[in-house]
């Protein structure tokens, strides 16, 4: 059993998991790293007092992917404002247009390819530009984008559609590309610290997913102005990447944090050289800097491969089932007339449930740690997963060419799978995520960081593009 106390996540450096029957020279590099990060004389290990640690990346965690959500929530505020309409917002469908019919494409597209060279540029950046400067540039960009969504929200846009248009698609570039580099920095920066903080920014991440889930049904039942909802979907988003800002300000005031931030002594030394003897002022390093200003990528493909597969594996039947074929199962009851049947379903049944699922699953790692990161029965588990996409493609999917049948003729079935497919895809790749970082030297957590977010985007862009696919073989 696998429950393991902050205590032992870090105790000496990030290679925390090695084989019991390592090497004679297995055994002195690990003794050479708990000297490398033994902290200075008179210097105790902190306790994260109220939290306060966690709580911040938490919300850090939050912030890093709540504005995407409600930007893609609007849903209708989107339909509204590119059909060519200035009278009232009623959220009805208009005809269709290009711009309407494959404004999702539009906004797929502007998101992804972003988040892969924003990955790319970032990983060349980790030594180059300080981490502190990297979060901070991200996240005023950020906040800069939605304060002139949220002033256009208001701004009758029916005399220059295109171009509000294009604006939205820059904005949802710029949106895509600073978002990441936001996250994968401070993933990156979380790799020194204990795993329970970065399962907190994951966590976090979830419980973005599914505030935005609330808001839209919210938004459904009680809204009838679409630019209203659109509003309070951009103000949250304003004031919570300004509280972004301020607690990730406030962070290094904290003891805790201060301790797993500070500079490390560089991990390379040649089997002829002594350790350096402490000193009043010895010659310390950031983590993550080297002679070297990119880091070396090798070592840490080697080291995280295994992890890598399953985060991709893991992330592309997530994709290859949600949203494209869960948001097209149809309650078997929709005769029915019910708003439960009908108007709430897809919401509830698919959104929300699958949120709050994939949250309780990273939740769950921040008590229990199994199966570890060598452990072979993890990737099995995330092969196991493959046998969700035909459960989900015989349930009550709308509309069917090719396939026929559904063999699921209930509608506990959907509410059942989504559950699954949530619970596992949250714990498991929140396992993969915190793992990686924690199997490498500290002064590569930062970089490899950056290449486990790289892993969950090539993941995510595989399922997306499948998923197309798969809907027409349906």
């Amino acid at each position: 059993m696998a429950i393991i106390s902050e205590d032992d996540f870090h105790h000496s450096s990030n290679s925390t998991y090695r084989t019991a029957g390592s090497s004679l020279q297995a055994d002195q590099e690990a003794l050479l790293e708990k000297q490398l990060d033994r902290p200075p004389p008179g210097l105790q290990r902190p306790k994260d007092r109220f939290h306060g640690a966690y709580i911040i990346f938490f919300s850090l965690g939050i912030g890093s992917l709540l504005p995407w959500n409600f930007f893609i929530t609007a849903r209708e505020y989107w339909i509204f404002k590119l059909s060519n309409c200035s009278g009232p917002a009623t959220g009805e469908e208009p005809k269709g247009s290009d711009i309407l019919n494959y404004f999702e494409s539009y906004l797929a597209v502007a998101s992804t390819v972003p988040s892969v060279l924003c990955l790319v540029v970032n990983f060349l950046l980790v030594n180059r530009v300080p981490i502190h400067v990297r979060v901070l540039a991200s996240l005023t960009v950020m906040l800069a984008i939605f304060v002139v969504m949220t002033v256009l929200v208001k701004v009758d846009t029916s005399s220059w559609t295109h171009s509000f248009f294009a604006v939205t698609i820059i904005c949802m570039a710029i949106l895509s590309g600073t978002s990441i580099i936001f996250s994968s920095s401070v993933f990156g920066m979380t790799g020194s610290f204990p795993m329970r903080n970065s399962q907190a920014l994951i966590s976090g991440g979830a419980m973005g997913g599914t505030v935005s889930a609330v808001a839209s049904l919210l938004d459904l039942a009680a809204s009838s102005d679409v630019t209203d909802s659109a509003l309070a979907f951009f103000l949250t988003a304003d004031v919570f990447l300004a509280l972004c800002v301020g607690l990730y300000l406030l962070l290094p005031r904290l003891e805790y944090a201060r301790y797993y931030m500070r500079p490390v002594w560089p991990a390379v030394f040649s089997g002829d050289e002594q350790m350096p003897q402490d000193s009043a002022n010895p010659p310390l390093v950031v983590p993550g800097s080297s002679d070297s200003p990119t880091p070396p990528l090798r070592p840490i493909l080697k080291k995280t491969a295994g992890l890598g597969f399953c985060i991709i594996y893991l992330l592309f039947i997530t994709s290859l089932v949600f949203p494209a074929i869960s948001t097209n199962i149809e309650s078997l009851n929709k005769g029915s007339g019910s708003p439960w049947t009908t108007k709430f379903f897809v919401p509830l049944t698919t959104f929300l449930l699958y949120n709050f699922a994939d949250l309780c699953g990273r939740q769950i790692t921040a008590w229990i740690q199994v199966p570890g990161p060598k452990s072979k029965v993890l990737p099995g588990l995330v092969l196991l997963r493959t046998g969700l996409v035909p459960l989900f493609i015989f349930c009550n999917y709308q509309p069917r060419v090719h396939l026929q049948t559904v063999v699921f003729q209930s509608d506990v079935y959907p509410v059942l799978f989504t559950s699954l497919l949530g619970l596992s895809n949250g714990y498991l790749s929140t396992l993969a995520l915190i793992y990686g970082p924690k199997i490498v030297p500290r002064e590569l957590a930062e970089a490899t960081g950056v290449v486990m977010t790289f892993y969950l985007c090539l993941g995510l862009v595989l399922g997306s593009a499948c998923s197309t696919l798969l809907v027409h073989l349906i």
